[in-house]
């Protein structure tokens, strides 16, 4: 009887890029963390004005991924931001209609 081991967690933080870049107008945003933490993931746009709110909430340690629908958004650059109590990271996104 086989028994699944469940994956171990990440050693560090980290936010990837997201994927499909260029998008239209869905996307997937991924991030590890290595212990359960308050997250804070947001789409802002180059103006650094917050235009999403995908994520505030505590999650447990893992991999995670949440998805983005730019729809109702302007084509142009964004910016995801994935905040913690120790890590703070963003990237660039690209929104093509």
């Amino acid at each position: 009887m086989d028994e699944e081991q469940p994956a171990p967690l990440p050693r560090q933080f980290s936010l990837y890029q997201n994927y499909p870049n260029p998008f239209n107008p869905l996307t997937s945003i991924t991030f590890e963390l290595p212990e359960r933490t308050q997250v804070r993931l947001e789409v802002v746009n180059i103006l650094g004005q917050q235009v999403a709110l995908l994520a505030d909430q505590v999650l447990p340690g893992g991999s995670h991924t949440i998805g983005f629908d730019g729809s109702l958004l302007a084509s142009g650059v964004y910016l995801y931001r994935l905040k913690t109590s120790d890590y703070e990271a963003t990237r660039k996104m690209i929104l093509v209609k």
